[in-house]
């Protein structure tokens, strides 16, 4: 799409006598760049955007959490503008009276930091937020807080109004609608995870209702499975060779996940279900325990999994000290949610995961060689009582405290795990946000709070507002998944095409590659294939395993993949007798490659594309059938392909 962030060319503009390793080259150029924050963009941005990053680098190891040197940290907004012992470090609106500023200058006395010289457009990057400062200090300084929730009819209604005051604050003006067709083709992708057939895509833009689809896909298998697929990665990882999907599948864990999407379970009775890893046989459970058992009883793995889907942010960096950069994240939380689960134990033959009614008391040693107990303290600052044993006093193991006590996979009368499940998923505001956060990241490309795995303080929401409603709004609907899902895609910036302006303030759809599953589902309906096919979907996903990367790279491995894999080639020649074989029976060069643009992108070419197309398949007329074969995957291997309409 043009005037984006990406280096992306969306029309076919390459000599189809290349060969395959030089036609190659527009995936190398699907690179996704650092967001520049542009004109009108304000201190907020600025700090988020250029300066936090700058500062992380380069100062906050002796001006942060762990250490104050001169009484200064600069790892927050609020701390930078309070000084340290020597006094204030920046006067909003005035650079050159801002030591922050002064002292990064070349050749300045005192420098910093120490040793090095940042570069020029690092010291532009503070002079552009010491400037856009405002010069009221409560102001310089407040957080971006939700104000009072205020009343919309819909989620559509919330999201369009609070994203365009937004446009209008700032003076931006948001992208133009994307057509019928392409609209269609991104809904699909989204909620399908293929692209629509061309019967589904003339259908739909000869009677384009919007809304009806929505509910059609959202009603359709095929809704289960996407969202399955998303969720078991934010959840469990990629697979690994070493580690085959059969597993997932075989112990329920896939199952489990798409019941719950097809039936629109409660988001926290689901979360409940896989933190307790309960042995039950009930449909609705069966499966839950595989997130506990694929980590091995490796606790502090557990540990970092559980915190991104109850608290919305990532703990990891709190295992030795507080968090060195988000303040609210302390080491008694890290050990505390460890804690939470170190009476587990794998069960092997049943693959559940057996809870112990006793042990589990340890304690952690800060920075500072003091040993303190891991008690179970969420974030949202609840503490799980427990009453731990007093010296050499010699814990009840006995029959008495299980549920059963000759089950193979006993369960305890009180158990901590589930203690701390009923505290996670209950009267917890984290959990709401941490789920539409990822959702929207999910369906826009990008997450209100960016990275959308990292809800904390260093990491602010851009439209504060917003966040809080949709996070409310699912909460009092019972968690209702299909309600999220449903109302981010209904909504204007789900609709719009690519702009220029900050990606931060939504006022177009950020491009975002394809999964691996929606490439390998896709490529296959583009050549009139049924969907689904697990070996091929495998090598496609050990090809290109990112979903929603910070930054998108293309790897040798991805191009090999394109140009050369096996499980490419096989493809094309599934295809030879189906769509090849149409095409070539065309009774001229300019009808198939219409017909070849349609099936793989969708629409009709352009002029220079269909000449160019035309061109190659001319020049190739003694081989009708290859010519045929390299023009769809030329088309299919591009980079208007490979990313979301």
């Amino acid at each position: 799409m043009p005037g984006s962030a990406v280096v992306f060319t969306p029309h076919w503009v390459f000599p189809f006598c290349m060969p395959r390793h030089a036609l190659i080259a527009p995936f190398f150029c699907f690179l996704l760049t650092a967001a520049s924050i542009t004109q009108g963009a304000d201190a907020t941005a600025l700090w988020s955007g250029k300066v936090r990053q700058i500062l992380d680098v380069n100062c906050v190891k002796c001006h942060g959490v762990l250490e104050q040197k001169g009484g200064l940290e600069l790892d927050t907004p609020e701390m930078v503008l309070k000084g340290g012992d020597d006094g204030v470090v920046v006067a909003a609106g005035k650079p050159e009276a801002s030591a922050l500023f002064t002292s990064l200058e070349k050749g300045s006395d005192p420098h910093m930091p120490p040793k090095k010289q940042l570069t020029d457009a690092e010291r532009a990057a503070v002079r552009e937020w010491i400037t856009a400062l405002p010069v009221t200090p409560v102001a310089a300084v407040e957080k971006a807080q939700p104000k009072v929730a205020r009343k919309f009819g819909s989620g559509e209604e919330a999201i369009s109004t609070l994203l365009a005051e937004g446009w209008t604050r700032v003076g931006v003006k948001p992208a133009a609608a994307v057509t019928d067709a392409v609209w269609c083709r991104r809904v699909y992708l989204d909620l399908a995870g293929r692209i629509p057939t061309q019967a589904e895509l003339a259908a739909f833009v000869a009677a384009p209702q919007r809304d009806a689809l929505i509910d059609k896909l959202i009603a359709a298998p095929e809704y289960a499975v996407r969202m399955r697929e998303l969720w078991d990665h934010f959840l469990m990882g990629r697979l690994t060779r070493g580690n085959p999907d059969g597993r997932r599948k075989g112990s329920g864990w896939w199952t489990f996940l798409e019941k719950a999407f097809k039936d629109n379970r409660p988001w926290n009775e689901v979360v409940y279900d896989v933190l307790c890893a309960k042995p039950d046989k009930a449909p609705d459970r069966k499966g839950a325990s595989w997130f506990l058992f694929e980590r091995k009883n490796d606790y502090q793995k557990i540990a970092e999994a559980v915190a991104p889907v109850v608290y919305g942010t990532k703990i990891d960096c709190a295992q030795c000290h507080d968090h060195p950069l988000a303040r609210e994240i302390k080491q008694a939380h890290y050990w505390g949610l460890v804690a939470a689960f170190n009476r587990g134990k794998n069960v092997d033959a049943s693959a559940a995961v057996a809870e112990s009614a006793v042990g589990g008391f340890m304690n952690f040693t800060n920075l500072k060689k003091e040993s303190q107990p891991a008690v179970v303290t969420l974030l949202t600052g609840r503490t799980l009582p427990e009453v731990w044993p007093v010296g050499e006093t010699k814990e009840n193991d006995g029959q008495e405290m299980y549920e059963d006590a000759k089950a193979a996979v006993r369960v305890p009368k009180y158990s901590r795990r589930e203690a701390f499940a009923e505290a996670a998923t209950q009267d917890n505001p984290l959990l709401a946000r941490a789920f539409v956060n990822r959702m929207w990241a999910a369906l826009t490309g990008r997450g209100i709070v960016n990275p959308p795995d990292e809800i904390n303080e260093r990491n602010t929401p851009s439209h504060p507002e917003l966040l809080e409603w949709l996070a409310q709004d699912f909460a009092a609907h019972n968690y209702d998944t299909k309600r999220v899902v449903r109302e981010i895609v209904r909504s204007r910036v789900y609709a719009l095409g690519a702009s220029d302006a900050a990606p931060e303030l939504f006022a177009g759809m950020a491009e975002r590659p394809l999964t691996a599953e929606q490439l390998a589902r896709s490529w296959r309906v583009a050549l009139g294939l049924p969907p689904d096919n697990d070996d091929f979907r495998r090598s496609v996903v050990t090809a290109m395993p990112d979903v929603l990367p910070k930054e998108y790279n293309a790897s040798f491995q991805q191009a090999q993949f394109l140009t050369s894999s096996p499980a490419m080639t096989g493809l094309l020649q599934a295809a030879q007798g189906d769509i090849i074989a149409k095409l070539t029976a065309l009774p001229d060069v300019n009808a198939q490659v219409r017909e070849a643009f349609q099936a793989v992108y969708g629409r009709a070419p352009v002029a220079d594309e269909a000449a160019q197309a035309a061109a190659f398949v001319t020049a190739n007329a003694e081989r009708p059938a290859e010519a045929t074969r390299d023009l769809l995957w030329a088309l299919m291997t591009s980079a208007e392909f490979l990313a979301m309409p």
